[in-house]
């Protein structure tokens, strides 16, 4: 056997012709290696992140683990373009590429991680496509470029042949087979990697214990995780795209006076005189004074989000001044701005500073995908064959527009010391410290849950949204999983009411409501109740995301990668260190839980569960599924109707099981980025014979958290 893979391995190398090519290698941290050959994009994503890796955080994870040999990583240049193979070992499963749908485990798929608005039939088109994957053997192979890559996950398709003399210009010319090649399925254990139209390429090789340590390493080197203000971690309710003034108002009454927690009100399309594309200008005759409703609701407790696209209309002010610095082609009429270029981010940037000067806290970018692969007819965006001024053509800006936008509007906030918490439609690598989650328009439940897990593994954060329903079961379903994830949105862009008052699309805008819509309402405020519990807990995973690169949420194999039961769970997962997710979907209010190692606790019922087994549980519309693990302390915040910089939470104490871990607050103002030059307070909570004991250190002079008393669940 091992004179069967030594004729393999020459095989490959001789195919892949490394003998002709210098790979450079570079340290860049612990554990992260740069590969690199010929001549690199000027752009590429890595270079174009605009926030510096937290080296001093990597290094203090330790030195790495060799968990692959670079050496037998094999890296060409060719007339195609660039091509890069990886060895696989027998049992090993690899994940990510980004935001995928339909698949979870990636081994033996032919994944294109390719940006388009309508992802389909599992072939790795993406809203927010990522070269990058991380390996149960504890390591990630990231390809920093823009180009469309193509991935063969150790697929059927083989080398064949045995290689006698090379081609013309260093490519490999295939003379005879090899007998004990095609016998063997050590052929298969390559991820082969094409990167067309490139004169070179860089090759990340991330290293670590397992697959959460690898991830962790590659948020730290993205710059750390986000910590959105700490009103985004409250409710957002998107309101009906033509909605007015009088009716956006009558909505925040709405959720005031039914006591249901809010904190974010977004307007669509109607706010603006242009859209598709747009003007960026309110329309007056729906809000005749745009500073007096920022006002309005900043009064009633909420924060404002605006809907629109970066494509620039010719009636908007800044139409004229982006003329130069955009691409040559149009979307919708539209200008398609060049954001690489400094000019274009200060003029886009300067005139939404006037925006948020009249009182608006963040925005929602749509259409910022790419519809030119499965759309026919309906085709919008602009073609690969787009130049920018910047020098990147249209393939390159397809797979970076959306990220290049969101760091120009990040950068507006944190130039003013204001946090933000935006929503975006397309994504690419080294995303992670930028305050936004993702979103689209597709609507099946399961694929909410599983991209929920998939976009962990390249430093993404993903929002399901609620919109109409066939059920009130599936109304509750949907509202838990979306109270459950990062960002917790009702989607009401085509409705006129609220969902729970009535699921169904024709009779909500016909204000038919049902008959129990007071039972209704009275389940959903339960439900966000428990979700503005969780608001303290939520905030300190978000801080360990920022500081230590850990995924706030994140699918089992991240914690429990030695048990081989959750390789294949893309239903439930982690959210911080201490609870489990296992939202419902289908019919019915049952569904199958699979409790990893140790001993768990329903959060509803307080009832304990066996690790290692499945059970069968029902979780009521009116609870969340979530199961706590023993040894856990879980703040439990008394629920507030909206999150500021002034809001103090009152705090119970849960401490499940024995031998409880320490747990940490992270107190700070919430609103501003003063955390990041040491303003805040760390609040250790411990149980030292069978009494809690709170201990707080740090520099921030105000408490937000007040701990009355602790509850002791065995």
């Amino acid at each position: 056997m091992k004179q069967v893979l030594l004729i393999i391995t020459l095989v490959l190398i001789l195919s892949f012709n490394i003998f002709e090519i210098d790979v450079n290698k570079e340290k860049i941290a612990p554990g992260i290696y740069k590969l690199s050959i010929g001549v690199i994009d000027k752009y590429t994503p890595f270079s174009l992140s605009s926030v510096p890796p937290k080296l001093d955080a990597i290094s203090k994870m330790g030195e790495e683990i060799r968990s692959i040999d670079i050496d037998r990583i094999i890296i060409t240049k060719n007339k195609r373009g660039c091509s890069v193979a990886v060895p696989l070992k027998k049992d090993e499963q690899i994940y990510g590429f980004g935001l995928q749908m339909g698949s979870f485990g990636q081994r033996g798929l032919k994944k294109k991680p390719i940006v388009n608005d309508h992802p389909l039939n599992n072939l790795g088109y993406s809203h927010a496509p990522q070269p990058f994957y991380v390996s149960t053997e504890g390591y990630g192979i990231l390809i920093n470029t823009s180009r469309y890559t193509t991935f063969l996950c150790g697929t059927e398709n083989r080398l064949k042949g045995s290689v006698s003399k090379l081609g013309e210009e260093g490519n490999a010319k295939i003379e005879a087979s090899t007998e004990e090649l095609y016998k063997s399925k050590e052929s298969n254990n390559y991820v082969f990697i094409d990167i067309p139209n490139s004169e070179g390429i860089e090759v990340f090789v991330i290293e670590g214990t397992d697959v959460k340590n690898v991830v962790e390493r590659y948020n730290l080197l993205a710059g750390g995780g986000c910590l959105p203000p700490i009103w985004g971690l409250g409710l957002k309710y998107r309101t009906k795209a033509n909605f007015n003034e009088s009716q956006v108002l009558e909505i925040a009454d709405y959720f005031r006076t039914k006591q249901i927690p809010c904190d974010v009100i977004g307007l669509e399309p109607g706010w603006q005189t242009a859209t598709y594309s747009c003007s960026y200008v309110w329309n007056k005759d729906r809000f005749p004074d745009p500073k007096r409703i920022c006002n309005l609701l900043n009064d009633k407790g909420f924060k404002l989000n605006l809907w629109e696209h970066a494509y620039v209309h010719p009636t908007s002010p800044i139409h004229n001044s982006l003329v130069d610095y955009s691409g040559n082609f149009l979307v919708w009429n539209g200008l398609v701005p060049d954001f690489i270029l400094p000019e274009t981010r200060k003029i886009f940037g300067d005139y939404h500073l006037k925006l948020i000067a009249d009182g608006v806290s963040s925005f929602k970018l749509d259409e910022c995908d790419n519809s030119n692969i499965t759309r026919g007819s309906e085709n919008w965006g602009f073609p690969d064959m787009s130049v920018f001024p910047s020098g990147i053509d249209g393939e390159q800006m397809h797979q970076l527009f959306g990220s290049l936008y969101l760091r120009t509007m990040n950068d507006i906030f944190k130039n003013i010391n204001r946090r933000t918490y935006m929503d975006y439609r397309s994504s690419n690598l080294f995303m992670s410290s930028f305050p936004a989650t993702l979103y689209s328009d597709t609507y099946d439940q399961k694929e909410y849950i599983q991209m929920i897990c998939n976009a962990s593994f390249g430093g993404l954060l993903w929002s399901p949204e609620l919109r109409e329903s066939d059920s009130p079961e599936e109304l509750f379903h949907r509202l838990q999983t979306v109270l459950l994830s990062p960002q917790s949105v009702i989607n009401s862009w085509y409705l006129q009411s609220p969902p729970w008052l009535q699921y169904d699309k024709e009779k909500n805008n016909q204000g038919l409501f049902l008959s129990n819509s007071e039972e209704m309402e009275q389940n959903v405020r339960k439900l966000m109740n428990m979700r503005m519990s969780l608001i303290p807990y939520l905030y300190s995973a978000f801080a360990n995301y920022y500081s230590k690169g850990t995924p706030p949420f994140r699918p089992l194999i991240m914690d429990y990668g030695k048990d081989l039961r959750v390789r294949d769970i893309d239903d439930q997962y982690m959210i911080g260190n201490c609870i489990m997710a296992a939202p419902l979907y289908g019919n019915g209010n049952k569904r199958k839980v699979y409790f990893p190692e140790g001993i768990w606790y329903d959060f509803n019922t307080n009832k304990m569960y066996k690790g290692g087994q499945d059970y069968e549980i029902e979780t009521s519309l009116h609870e969340l599924p979530i199961y706590v693990k023993s040894g856990s302390i879980i703040p439990i915040a008394k629920p507030v109707q909206s999150l500021s910089e002034n809001t103090v939470f009152d705090i119970t104490c849960n401490v499940y099981g024995s031998n409880a871990q320490d747990f940490t607050l992270f107190e700070d103002d919430g609103i501003t980025y003063n955390f990041e030059k040491g303003d805040f307070n760390q609040i250790v909570l411990s149980i030292v014979n069978q009494k809690g004991i709170v201990n707080r250190t740090g520099t921030f002079k105000t408490k937000r958290y007040i701990i009355e008393k602790w509850n002791f669940i065995q």
